[in-house]
């Protein structure tokens, strides 16, 4: 779900080298286009490039070669060390409660919420479930809901505008902190009775983009490796659900689609969860924090937000949401939101942000009307590499004004 922004077209320039060294050096150069549309989370490639050798494991050709790995578990292709690992990660984090829940892995969290969609849905009635969320919602939410012409559910697009016409069952998806502008947030449809169920998509509620104010408590919650780690590529989702029959389900539908999920990967996102945990508790004896993970990367973001907030405070053509401080249960402080993506807002109306950005500088991000909101609004990942964000702040800088022609 919103962990995963799958690019629409790859700069084959960025990928990695063939022998399997992640040695991305996008250009930079002047006439070159900085792609910041998609949430590509190369920003914390240099935390683990520091872990040196710490997460290396080794698959031998007779491993992990059965579908199956442990048929008493609901979900029975799950590595019991990928399902051990997710649940001491969160404790750790303190921002899910995973004692008496269902763990069910799936290949990303797009998987899953196809999953919960159909668990929530299935066997069907007579009219497709309304699937709504909250206006600026997730830009990929109204395609991977429509992409299989499901009998079972369709996109009905804004929650609030449902709130106040719709009729009838629905789903909301609350996705918080919410992509694209890092709000955190609750349900919006109210009075609905038992006609409504949620899917909470916690894609970023993790100590590097946003305070833990609470440990997330919902019938079915949503995760990705690849936002709270860093390791998309390991293609590593998961969700927490109450709710027996609706894991069985979800579990099911994911048999269906794939027959399973990588056990590979599962290790592998086992062993990184696993060294990540380690680094916690072995600074309560060391009493040092150097190489912890979310202190290390909430450092990087909270240094580019500085950043981004003087470009643009000083050119005064867009503006960006200010985020109240709160108490952070993991940090034990009072700490600001750095949310994952900038949602730049033009302080001139009737404009194109986004054509403004790739016509004027060859910035490309993307619009607000993939979110359902206005075009003045678009959306910029900071989850690049140092390179490339020092670049889009450099080009951000020289711009100093708009007209509606994007000129």
């Amino acid at each position: 779900m919103c962990g995963t922004d799958s690019p629409a077209s790859i700069n084959k320039s960025s990928l990695p080298s063939a022998n399997g060294n992640d040695t991305r050096s996008p250009t930079c150069s002047a006439d070159h286009v900085l792609n910041l549309e998609q949430g590509d989370p190369a920003v914390f490639e240099s935390y683990w490039r520091k872990m040196g050798d710490r997460c290396t494991m080794v698959i031998s050709g007779s491993q992990l070669m059965s579908y199956i790995s442990d048929f008493t578990n609901i979900c029975w292709f799950m590595e019991p060390e990928f399902e051990e690992a997710v649940r001491r990660l969160h404790r750790v984090v303190g921002n899910a409660v995973v004692d008496d829940r269902y763990i069910v892995v799936g290949t990303g969290s797009t998987q899953l919420y196809q999953a919960a969609l159909y668990a929530l849905t299935s066997p069907g009635g007579p009219e497709p479930v309304s699937v709504v969320s909250a206006a600026p919602y997730y830009s990929s939410y109204p395609d991977e809901t429509d992409y299989l012409c499901s009998r079972l559910y369709k996109w009905a697009g804004d929650a609030y505008e449902f709130d106040k016409n719709g009729t009838g069952p629905y789903i909301e998806v609350v996705n918080s902190p919410n992509n694209p502008d890092g709000t955190l947030r609750e349900a919006v449809v109210k009075n609905r009775g038992d006609e409504g169920k949620l899917i909470h998509d916690l894609a970023y509620y993790w100590p590097q983009y946003t305070p833990i104010i609470r440990p997330a408590d919902h019938d079915i919650m949503t995760f990705t490796f690849s936002k709270s780690t860093g390791h998309a590529g390991s293609r590593i989702g998961w969700a927490v659900v109450k709710d027996k029959e609706i894991a069985r389900k979800m579990s099911k539908f994911i048999e269906m689609c794939t027959l399973g999920v990588s056990k590979d990967s599962q290790q592998r996102a086992a062993k990184i969860m696993g060294v990540l945990c380690d680094g916690y508790q072995n600074c309560k004896s060391a009493n040092k924090s150097d190489d912890l993970f979310f202190e290390h990367t909430r450092q990087i973001m909270a240094e580019r937000w500085e950043r981004l907030r003087q470009v643009v405070e000083r050119n005064q053509v867009f503006c960006l949401p200010n985020y109240p401080k709160q108490y952070c249960l993991f940090s034990g402080e009072l700490i600001e939101p750095y949310p994952g993506f900038a949602w730049l807002e033009a302080k001139e109306e009737e404009i194109d942000s986004q054509k403004v950005l790739r016509g004027s500088i060859k910035v490309q991000g993307r619009t607000g009307r993939r979110f359902g909101v206005a075009e003045k609004y678009v959306r910029i990942s900071l989850l690049s590499n140092e390179e490339v964000f020092k670049e889009f702040l450099e080009r951000l800088s020289t711009i100093k004004s708009m007209t509606s022609n994007g000129h």
